[in-house]
C-alpha cells in the first residue's frame, strides 16, 4: 500500500465555495450590508434600552426624543413607531428597532434625525398614509382584546394624525364627540370611515352625504348635528 504524500492538495474551487468566499469578502470589506452598520444600530438600541426588559421603554423613548430634539408627542415619533411596526405603545423591541432603522438607513442619532422629514414625505402617498392612519389607531389598543379607543384619546389622535390634512372636519368632529353622550369610545371601523368621510364628502356643505350609503350611525348623527348648527 503506497504511502500518502505529505504534500497537501490544493483546496477545491467549486462554484459554491467560491461564492461563499465572495460573501465573506463582502462582509469584511463593507460591501452589501456591512456588519458594522448592524452593530451600530444594535449599540444605539442598547443605549436607550431597559436592560431588564431588553426593550426601549417609555423612559428610553423620552431620552431618544430629547436627543432627537423632538417632543414625545410629535407625530414623527408615531411615524417612527409605524416604520418599526411597533406592537406595543411606548415600547420598541430590538427586532422592531432594527427593522425601522435599517429601512431608514440610520445607525446614529444625527442620521435618524435627518431621516424624520423623509418619513413625512413618504406619507404623502395616499396608500402609505392610510396604512399609517390605521396603525395609529391599532397602536392605541393597549389592552388584550381591546377593540375600541376612548373618546378623549380619539380626539387627541385625530388632531395629531389627521388634523394637518383635514383641520376643519377634525375640529368639528372633535366638538361633536365631546358634546354627544351616546358613544364613549370609537372602534376601528368608525375610525377608518372618518378617513373615508374626509376624502369623499364635500365640506362644509355636506351635499353629497347620503345616509343610505351604509355609513356608521355615528356619522349620520354627526352630519345632522353639523347641519343643525349651519341652519
Amino acid at each position: 500500500m503506497p504511502r500518502a504524500s505529505k504534500r497537501k492538495a490544493p483546496p477545491p474551487t467549486s462554484p459554491s465555495l467560491a461564492s461563499c468566499d465572495v460573501v465573506s469578502k463582502r462582509a469584511a470589506t463593507g460591501k452589501g450590508r456591512p456588519r458594522k452598520d448592524v452593530d451600530k444600530i444594535d449599540s444605539l438600541f442598547e443605549s436607550y434600552a431597559n436592560q431588564s426588559l431588553n426593550m426601549i421603554d417609555p423612559t428610553g423613548i423620552e431620552a431618544l426624543c430629547s436627543d432627537l430634539k423632538v417632543d414625545h408627542t410629535d407625530v414623527r415619533i408615531l411615524m417612527l413607531a409605524w416604520k418599526m411596526r411597533a406592537a406595543k405603545q411606548g415600547y420598541f423591541s430590538k427586532d422592531e428597532w432594527q427593522r425601522g432603522l435599517k429601512d431608514l438607513h440610520a445607525d446614529t442619532i444625527p442620521k435618524l434625525k435627518k431621516a424624520l422629514p423623509g418619513l413625512e414625505k413618504e406619507l404623502t402617498t395616499a396608500s402609505k398614509f392610510e396604512d399609517f392612519y390605521a396603525f395609529a389607531f391599532q397602536y392605541c389598543l393597549t389592552e388584550e382584546r381591546q377593540k375600541s379607543v376612548d373618546i378623549e384619546t380619539v380626539c387627541e389622535l385625530l388632531n395629531l394624525v389627521l388634523g394637518p390634512r383635514y383641520q376643519l372636519q377634525v375640529d368639528l368632529l372633535i366638538k361633536y364627540l365631546k358634546v354627544q353622550t351616546e358613544y364613549r369610545a370609537l372602534n376601528m371601523d368608525q375610525w377608518m370611515h372618518f378617513y373615508r368621510f374626509c376624502n369623499e364628502i364635500s365640506f362644509p356643505d355636506l351635499k353629497n352625504y347620503d345616509s343610505d350609503q351604509a355609513w356608521p350611525v355615528i356619522f349620520d348623527n354627526f352630519v345632522e348635528w353639523v347641519r343643525d348648527k349651519q341652519s
